[in-house]
This record gives structure tokens, sequence and C-alpha cells, in this order.
């Protein structure tokens, strides 16, 4: 039984062809839901990056259901680890299956470091995700967040160098998206994470009009 407060997350499995991802889970009665893009595996990253398990506690928290998952080859999901169009492969797979899930006809999808690269290639496929949010992002050309054509959300430590603040700041304008810079904090957010958290459900309920 789950107590008030309680958070729970259900384990779930996203096929990706003949392979299963694996995947953990929160209900919610708002929309959109939130698919959460964990690092790339080239990156040492998982679902269990203490970035996606804080935006998957505050989605939650404030009604909204959720999705995270391991890419191939990372913890228990099967096959081998990949990059580019296999990572969106991954991703397609895991809408698809929040999709069904919460029953939405749109996602909005929150990716961590060099995940934004393939948040923002998911965003360019499919008209599916109705809002992009990046934290910490990493190896991308900050120019390409102008044409961000859905609700943006960019999130940046203070200490975090990896790319320029100021022509971040530029192309979230352009595409009148929203920046965040969270004081006193690196790019994996050890000093204050629940600033994250706050930022990512304040946006959430701004797409889906609370």
């Amino acid at each position: 039984m789950v107590q008030k407060g309680q958070f729970l997350e259900r384990s779930t499995l996203v096929p990706v062809g003949a392979e299963v991802m694996e995947a953990t889970a929160h209900r919610g009665k708002h929309s959109p839901p939130l698919l959460i893009i964990p690092p790339r595996p080239d990156e040492g990253g998982g679902m269990d990056h203490v970035l996606a398990a804080e935006l998957a506690w505050a989605a939650a928290h404030a009604g909204f259901p959720t999705l995270r998952f391991n890419h191939r080859g990372v913890g228990a999901s099967q096959g081998q680890r990949g990059k580019d169009l296999a990572l969106l492969e991954d991703a397609e797979a895991a809408l698809q299956v929040l999709l069904e899930n919460a029953g939405s006809p749109a996602v909005a999808v929150a990716a961590l470091h060099g995940g934004a690269q393939v948040a923002l290639a998911l965003q360019a496929r499919t008209p599916l995700v109705g809002g992009v949010c990046l934290v910490a992002p990493a190896d991308i050309d900050p120019a390409i967040l102008a044409r961000v054509p859905c609700p943006l959300l960019v999130v940046q430590g203070e200490e975090d160098g990896r790319l320029p603040r100021a022509a971040v700041a530029d192309a979230v304008a352009r595409a009148g998206g929203d920046f965040e810079v969270v004081d006193d904090a690196g790019p994996s957010f050890h000093r204050n994470l629940p600033h994250v958290g706050r930022a990512v459900s304040a946006w959430l309920r701004r797409l889906s009009g609370g």
C-alpha cells in the first residue's frame, strides 16, 4: 500500500524490436506526461542518475505521469550500447509506452546532459513531443535551441561552463522559451538539486495550463 505523500514508481518494460529496455513509471492525473531521457551511455548515464530521480519525483508530486528508462545495453536493458540513431530509437520506443500508459496525445520530454541530442532529434522527428526541457545540456550547438518550435526550458548550473551561458540564454530567448540558472551548482547539481525539480514541475504546470 502506498501511503499519502509516498512516491512509488513501478517497473516497466519497453520493447525495442526484439529487445527490451528496463524502465520505471509513475502514474498521474495531469497532462502532459513526462519522458525522462538519461545521459547518453557513453557518458555513463542511466535512469538512476540523481537528476533523473529528482525529475521523476518532482513531476510525480505535481501530479504528472513519468517514465524514465535505461538505453539498450545499460543496466538490465537488453542489447548492445548504441549511439545516435540507436539512442533515438530507444527514446521513441519509451515515448510510445508512456503515451499508452498515460492515454495522452502528447508528451513533454526532459533530457539530461548529452541526452539533449536525443531529445532534440526526437522532437524533430515526431509532433508527439509537446515540450522540451534540457537539464545541464552538453554536446550541442546552442544556436539549435533557437529553432525549437515547442515550449522549451533549459536549466543550467551557475558553475556549468560546458555551454556558453550567454549563447544559451540568447537562443532560448529567441525560441520564446525559459532559461533557469541554478546558483552555486555544477553540471550534476550536487548542490541545490531541489531547484531543478521545482523548475521542471513549474514548467509542466505551465504546459498543462495550470
